[in-house]
């Protein structure tokens, strides 16, 4: 099969030519809830489910990022009924969330506004990449130093303040937005920094990443900037052309690992 396409097509085409054990990580938002219109597309969740379970490696992950609309002043819960589909087929289940810096309203004026999103992370077994990320965490913002004692009644001080990198957690912050003009085209765009932030955690350079809702490409491209091979699919030849638009400026330049 080729690698580093995008196939106008239904993902389910696409996974039915893939081996068994053949995609080491796959990272997508498909659509959900018909909380926004995809060229008016669908898709049969539970079958293409059980594809990725099928074509995932041993080891290998999908991150799923999924929210929930709420209808009658009640939240759908649909994203907590994937999760547990994909718990049934034998993937092992963590959840993470998506925290956004814009929120949404939802139907109801009695209820807080929506600003995240779940991001599951689906391993088929036990992982066989785990890169962890490091942030920058600030402590001891009062701690002082002397800097001079030369008078010991009115030493010169200086404030310090230490960064220290320790592993994120399950909640990672993002601005919303694409942070690409050509992806605003597309109705549900998540942050590039999200999608490099998993295809770093979850796989090597080298490894294949999937991305069986394209959409505007951020997966694609991100896993391109990174040193990996990928593929994706799209029903869309609309926003097929716009992943591509994103994708060929990087195409002939140096990757960034």
């Amino acid at each position: 099969m080729e690698v580093n396409k995008i196939y106008c097509e239904n993902c389910l085409d696409t996974m039915s030519r893939m081996p068994d054990n053949f995609i080491d990580l796959t990272v997508t938002s498909p659509p959900y809830d018909n909380l926004r219109k995809y060229n008016g597309y669908s898709f049969d969740f539970e079958s293409v489910a059980k594809e990725l379970y099928r074509v995932t490696k041993d080891g290998g992950v999908v991150v799923w990022v999924v929210g929930d609309a709420t209808n009658n002043f009640c939240e759908s819960l649909t994203s907590f009924r994937q999760a547990i589909f994909f718990k049934e087929i034998g993937f092992c289940v963590e959840t993470m969330i998506y925290s956004r810096n814009v929120a949404t309203w939802n139907d109801s004026s009695r209820a807080y506004k929506q600003d995240f999103e779940y991001m599951f992370r689906l391993s088929k077994g036990r992982l066989k990449t785990f890169n962890p990320i490091k942030d920058v965490t600030v402590k001891n913002l009062n701690k002082r130093k002397v800097l001079c004692k030369k008078n010991t009644d009115n030493p010169v001080y200086e404030l310090v303040t230490p960064n220290k990198k320790t592993a994120r957690g399950s909640l990672w912050h993002y601005n919303a937005g694409s942070g690409s003009n050509e992806a605003h085209w597309h109705p549900a765009v998540f942050p590039e920094k999200l999608a490099a932030d998993h295809v770093y955690t979850w796989s090597d350079k080298g490894d294949l990443v999937y991305d069986p809702f394209t959409g505007s490409g951020t997966t694609l491209k991100m896993s391109h900037i990174l040193n990996r091979n990928w593929i994706g699919s799209e029903i869309s030849k609309e926003y097929q052309e716009l992943a591509y638009k994103r994708i060929d400026p990087y195409l002939s330049q140096q990757r960034l690992f």
